[in-house]
């Protein structure tokens, strides 16, 4: 019981941290109201062969509940090199809109392709996974132009089983993230997105999850014409509900007591 209390301490401990941090990034940023991202995946765990795969989509909205404006539609295959690394490969289809004309059709589409390494180590009850991600993408705007854009991603994800000592059937735990996004192209950083929230494992192919995100966007300081423009930051709290659901266990990996992390 006193490991117990020092774990959930050592979570809180983290969460405050991740909170702070957050308000410092968006301080210079106007407040702006809360909005909602709604998330629901099917998973495939890996088997005996150590192969599986995802399909996720997701919705956000500007406000709480309401103002729809993206979608996200994605899926891939994975594999279990071991209990501690799997790669990915995996693609998606992105949209944007106008929350005021959703008639007019998308701002603009993204068509999307990665490659990722996820690493998972355990500390006592916590378990760490660390997430890197190499991404392609192409964009289609509504002027007709079609950029491409490389990404790279960082995210090291905690959680914390509260009831029992792994994640399992009728376990409830705590979740912290913190993910970086950087422009090679520069390099640039790009976007800061943190997490904190709380889920439960109802059994072996059910999980719900629900929480606080904060995603904030950077411009990079430029010096045009002798006039030097400092790096701007625009953020945006967002309340997270997700739902994930695994098709059967795997075998060899032990997926009942998989990390349930969420694949955006």
């Amino acid at each position: 019981m006193k490991r117990l209390f020092v774990v959930i301490g050592l979570a809180i401990s983290l969460f405050l941290i991740s909170r702070s941090t957050s308000f410092a990034q968006t301080s210079l940023t106007p407040s702006s109201p809360w909005g909602t991202w709604f998330i629901g995946t099917v998973q495939v765990p890996g088997g005996s062969d150590k192969w599986g795969g995802f399909a996720e989509v997701q919705t956000r909205g500007n406000s709480v509940m309401g103002q729809f404006f993206y979608r996200e539609l994605k899926g891939g295959l994975s594999y279990d090199a071991s209990p501690y690394f799997t790669f990915t490969l995996a693609g998606g289809h992105y949209a944007t809109y106008d929350y005021r004309q959703l008639s007019d059709g998308p701002l603009n589409t993204e068509k999307r392709l990665w490659q990722q390494l996820v690493i998972n180590q355990h500390l006592s009850r916590i378990k760490f996974e660390q997430r890197y991600r190499i991404e392609q993408r192409w964009f289609t705007y509504r002027d007709g132009s079609t950029p491409f854009r490389n990404r790279i991603r960082y995210r090291l994800n905690a959680f914390v089983p509260l009831n029992k000592p792994t994640i399992t059937a009728k376990t409830a735990f705590l979740s912290l993230f913190d993910e970086i996004f950087i422009n090679p192209k520069g390099p640039t950083f790009e976007r800061n997105r943190v997490y904190a929230g709380i889920g439960y494992q109802v059994d072996k192919h059910w999980i719900v999850q629900a929480g606080w995100v904060n995603q904030t966007n950077y411009s990079p300081a430029s010096f045009e014409k002798g006039v030097f423009t400092p790096q701007s930051a625009a953020g945006k709290n967002n309340i997270l509900l997700s739902l994930t659901y695994r098709i059967g266990p795997g075998k060899n990996t032990g997926s009942s007591s998989k990390l349930p992390s969420q694949a955006d």
